[in-house]
């Protein structure tokens, strides 16, 4: 399998550099998400104290042009500073910062869905909106073949992998346990982790999360995962459908409930906000992917436990739906629902605004409403 240069390099001779004292000062990782919707970039700022609040970082600047958001007569973008996590790579007292986007004239950039999120969610807070996002993802080498896979073929079908354990059925653990243990550190609210239905494919979750904290703190898991991917010499992809075939895709099933969900009676809630998404399921289709939909039609087929992308449908403990309700929900007649369409590679900003969107704000038709206006 093929990984990375950098990966063969010496870590001891590393650690070595890592392990001199920095004195007072420290090291700011600015993160921003790019003009694809789905990359994440990153540089390092030097500061002269350790900030304790996000009021702290100074605002900082960027070429645009290089990252798919600008042109390069006009290239400087805005880097504004939204959340602040500890950095698990340099460890404390440097800090990991993720970054709202803004463009020359100081509105956000087309991939800045952060300040859309942010404002619906201020509309519905005394909802307490609360979302958890099952994130999967694929390991690649960096010759863009699954990680573990025989080179010249295929591993054994599905059945074994989802939740296995031992050397032939989970593939990449090492990355996996990395990864849990490096967003702890940083203070990203996971919450689980799994191996999936396909070899070399895995799944965290994180979550409950209310309101805005749901995007950031999804963004930052990645974010993390690619930096540990890195060092291991190997890639991680969100595709949707990174294998064609008989092999399952990858999705960020997202859970969903409301203050009035949570409370008794919420099931009555719950099934009026599932009544309201039926009506608009093209709508969140489109919001579901960084694609408006092309990416989710390579998964949602109706096969490998996925609901087809033309048709709605919900049911208790139904993996196939585009809705699971859970049983213990339907038991309990309280508690939240499962939203199976987003894809891996969706943006919880977008996600999520939808979500309240539809259940909170009611809002209908094809289009999201603008409260501007």
């Amino acid at each position: 399998m093929a990984t990375s240069a950098s990966s063969k390099l010496s870590k001891a001779v590393k650690q070595q550099y890592m392990d001199l004292p920095q004195g007072e000062k420290v090291q700011a990782m600015y993160i921003w998400i790019d003009g694809t919707g789905e990359g994440l970039r990153c540089k390092t700022k030097t500061l002269d104290f350790e900030p304790k609040s996000i009021d702290d970082l100074p605002e900082w600047n960027f070429d645009g042009s290089s990252t798919h958001q600008s042109e390069g007569s006009n290239s400087d973008m805005y880097l504004i500073p939204a959340v602040m996590f500890r950095d698990p790579f340099r460890k404390d007292p440097n800090k990991l910062v993720l970054c709202e986007v803004l463009k020359y004239n100081r509105k956000p950039a087309e991939t800045n869905l952060r300040r859309s999120c942010k404002r619906i969610m201020r509309m519905v807070e005394n909802h307490h909106p609360w979302f958890g996002m099952e994130q999967e993802y694929t390991i690649l080498g960096t010759d863009g073949h699954p990680f573990g896979w025989p080179s010249n073929g295929f591993p054994g079908p599905q059945g074994p992998y989802y939740c296995g354990v031992g050397a032939d059925k989970a593939y990449g653990r090492d990355i996996v346990e990395a990864h849990y243990r490096a967003c702890l550190y940083a203070g990203v609210q996971i919450c689980g982790t799994n191996a999936e239905v396909m070899p070399a494919q895995w799944e965290f979750q994180v979550g409950p999360c209310e309101g805005i904290n749901m995007g950031d703190h999804l963004w930052v898991a990645r974010f993390i995962l690619h930096r540990v991917c890195e060092d291991f010499g190997v890639v991680v992809s969100f595709d949707p459908k990174p294998i064609s075939g008989n092999w399952n895709g990858a999705g960020c099933h997202t859970n969903f409930s409301t203050k009035e969900m949570r409370e008794e009676g919420g099931l009555r809630v719950i099934e009026d906000s599932i009544e309201r998404l039926a009506k608009r399921h093209m709508y969140h289709i489109q919001a579901y992917d960084p694609k408006g939909g092309l990416d989710n039609a390579r998964r949602l087929t109706g096969h490998h436990e996925t609901s087809n992308i033309d048709e709605f449908s919900a049911g208790v403990a139904n993996r196939s739906a585009s809705i699971r309700i859970p049983r213990s929900v339907g038991h309990e007649k309280s508690g939240y629902f499962e939203d199976r369409r987003p894809s891996a590679n969706c943006d919880p900003y977008m996600v999520t605004e939808a979500l309240v969107r539809t259940c909170l704000l009611r809002e209908e038709g094809s289009e999201p409403t603008d409260y501007n206006k």
